[in-house]
């Protein structure tokens, strides 16, 4: 066993070297790439050359100035910590949960920004007032988003049903911006529970609450409105049921429905995670019973896990009419699973793309997770090159984090939000090895006893308190103000700029890019959501513009829409980003000759467009926004006779320009499209 834990541990370090410090993604030819690698290289290289020599000079000079011997000791901490436990974690709960507040108000303004993040909350308000679903209206092609769904007159989220759950407790109360600090808080407390029991050495425990608490990663998305906070908390909280299952010597039963429960409900939050975590809990439960004749714990878990998944599948088959087929699915087809195949919008995910994709997590890792002047990952590699033996539950954490990075390795889509977001369940087993570093390092220097010895241990606690003072003081605040300044549009408030100036009882059409506009008009035409992505990467707009136009005048909808748009493909080699608009996602065929229509759509795009996705979350009844669809508006008007048109766009075409309330006049509106213009 002893030499199956050094193999182990020793294949992960390479594993965690060759992903995290290599280009592999520059070095293999078309897919991704690495943003800048020689400047992310030169700062691994300074950031480690300064940390390391400040350190050598700190331990050079520590012995003639006793303020300077590195570390204080450790004892009393640990003994605090060994004997009160409940308090310290009590108190790193409330800390945690403070830092995450301020990142939810003043790092991200209390507000969804990211579009999965929209999608969910959307979701969460509609759990919130007692339903599954909201009703769409007549004409949906004004109101829907990439991720909200229409289905036989109703809108619904894409996302699994329960992460706009935990979302849905803070809609309650209009403060969905709570969710994600008060339980990523709650994972801290199951984390502190779990290390205690796991860890035999007080301080490392102590050491790893702190890093999984306090790791830049995990303020920043415990500040967040995303699911992978929520997920998280319900697979620490399977961890430490399994733990406690492992360690007791009754049939724990009842620790073993807590495990079951807790994969259970992640499974319904991020079905993905908790399969890696459940899997191989569900076996380590099978074992025991079979080896111990403990059957309880494992029944238990089974019980409890049915649960969740029965209301999950119950929502699948409300909203989607089968009980299998997950929204997901249902709004962007099968090739949206795992596996090798044709991702929904056409490339095709190939081993060599899932190798770049791994490629870009670890090296993201490298700075999101801790934001220290030095690679993130270099203390965890070191604590596993350095160990030889592992416990019960460090094979269970191996064998969790080996099976989500295959998950992801077969899953085509780059998940990168506030750092490599699919890799956040990884945070527990990182924070666990970066802690073990300094007391594996100090016991093979002890090995080696003298002098040299000695000076090393000096500038190994200096190069642990310069490297988290740079990160207090440099790291964390840039990555903060990045994050800051970022996503302007979406933190605005329309709610509050309506009371502003006074917009009551109104029907605000929203201008778009020309582009989000076409996605509009495939989606009113029925064109399937991969069809759609795939038109919109590989066509020119202005084909697509003529092409709608001729679909909307015959009536066509669903395939036959979609079989009229397909032989645009045939130039989809040939397209490039159009220079001709802000907006670079738009699409131009070299040497086309535009219309006069799509000339002014292109003008129109100069003039300045925002974004329609945010204002899903506007809670004003009396004031309803709606994509601009030009002389398509027309159906609004005439369904909402009662209420004052107004167009919404910002005054410039500077990004981040905050829109503002243009009035129309629905007379000239009305006698402007009925003349064609």
């Amino acid at each position: 066993m002893r030499r199956l834990d050094r193999v182990t541990t020793a294949g992960a370090a390479l594993l965690l070297v060759v992903l995290g410090f290599l280009p592999l993604a520059d070095w293999i030819p078309g897919g991704f790439a690495l943003p800048r690698w020689d400047l992310l290289f030169d700062g691994w290289w300074s950031g480690t050359l300064m940390v390391a020599g400040v350190a050598v000079v700190l331990a050079i000079l520590s012995p003639r100035f006793p303020s300077l011997r590195g570390l204080p000791s450790t004892a009393s901490v640990t003994a605090s910590w060994s004997g009160h436990g409940w308090r310290w974690t009590a108190g790193l709960m409330l800390t945690a949960f403070v830092i995450y507040v301020w990142a939810a108000l003043s790092v991200f303004s209390g507000r969804p920004l990211f579009i999965d993040e929209i999608a969910q909350v959307f979701q969460a308000r509609i759990f919130a007032d007692g339903a599954l679903t909201r009703v769409a209206g007549p004409y949906p092609e004004f109101f829907t988003t990439p991720l909200v769904l229409e289905r036989e007159g109703r809108f619904f989220a894409q996302f699994p049903p329960g992460g706009p759950a935990m979302l849905a407790l803070g809609a309650l109360a209009r403060t969905e911006w709570l969710t994600g600090p008060v339980f990523g808080a709650i994972s801290v407390g199951l984390f502190a529970a779990l290390a205690r029991r796991i860890e035999p050495r007080p301080g490392v425990s102590l050491a790893a609450t702190c890093l999984f608490a306090f790791a830049p990663f995990a303020v920043f998305m415990s500040g967040s409105h995303m699911n992978h906070v929520t997920a998280l908390t319900w697979i620490m909280a399977g961890c430490l049921g399994l733990a406690r299952v492992s360690g007791s010597q009754g049939r724990a039963a009842g620790w073993g429905a807590i495990a079951g429960l807790g994969f259970g409900v992640a499974a319904t939050i991020r079905p993905v995670d908790a399969f890696a975590f459940g899997l191989p809990a569900g076996l380590w439960l099978l074992a025991v019973a079979v080896r111990r004749g403990r059957w309880a714990p494992l029944l238990a878990a089974a019980a409890a896990m049915a649960i969740p998944a029965a209301a999950q599948l119950w929502i699948n088959y409300r909203l989607t009419g089968a009980p299998f087929l997950f929204a997901y699915v249902a709004n962007w087809g099968e090739h949206q699973g795992l596996g090798f195949h044709q991702a929904p919008w056409g490339e095709p995910h190939t081993p060599v793309r899932g190798i770049e994709l791994l490629n870009l997590y670890f090296v993201r890792l490298q700075s999101y997770l801790f934001e220290l002047p030095i690679p993130s990952l270099v203390p965890a590699i070191t604590a596993l090159a350095l160990t030889r033996t592992l416990g019960a539950f460090d094979r269970y954490f191996f064998a969790s984090a080996t099976l989500l990075v295959a998950l992801y390795f077969a899953y085509w889509h780059d998940g990168f939000y506030l750092g490599p977001r699919f890799f956040f369940p990884l945070l527990p087993f990182l924070a666990l090895w970066a802690a073990r570093s300094l007391p594996v390092i100090r016991d093979k220097l002890d090995e080696w006893g003298g002098w040299r010895a000695a000076f090393l241990h000096r500038a190994l606690g200096h190069a642990a308190v310069v490297g988290v003072l740079i990160t207090l003081t440099s790291g964390v605040p840039a990555r903060a103000q990045e994050y800051r300044t970022a996503l302007r549009t979406m933190r605005w408030d329309p709610d509050r700029a309506a009371a502003e100036n006074g917009i009551r009882d109104a029907v605000v059409l929203v201008r778009e890019s020309w582009g989000a506009q076409l996605i509009g008009r495939m989606w009113a035409a029925q064109v399937s959501r991969s069809d759609v992505e795939r038109m919109y990467r590989k066509v020119d707009a202005c084909a697509l513009e003529t092409a709608l136009d001729s679909i909307e005048a015959l009536g066509l909808r669903g395939e036959d829409a979609a079989g009229m748009l397909r032989p645009l493909l045939k130039d989809s080699a040939r397209v490039v980003s159009s220079p001709h608009t802000p907006d670079r996602s738009t699409r131009l065929l070299p040497g086309s000759v535009y219309s006069q229509e799509c000339l002014q759509r292109l003008r129109e795009d100069q003039r300045g467009f925002t974004l329609f996705t945010p204002l899903q979350l506007a809670r004003r009844d009396d004031v309803l926004y709606a994509r601009d669809l030009h002389a398509h508006d027309s159906l609004l008007l005439l369904r909402f006779p009662d209420r004052d048109p107004y167009l919404l766009r910002p005054a410039t075409s500077e990004e981040g320009a905050p829109p503002r309330f243009e009035p129309l006049s629905r007379d000239s509106l009305l006698a402007a499209w009925r003349a064609g213009r």
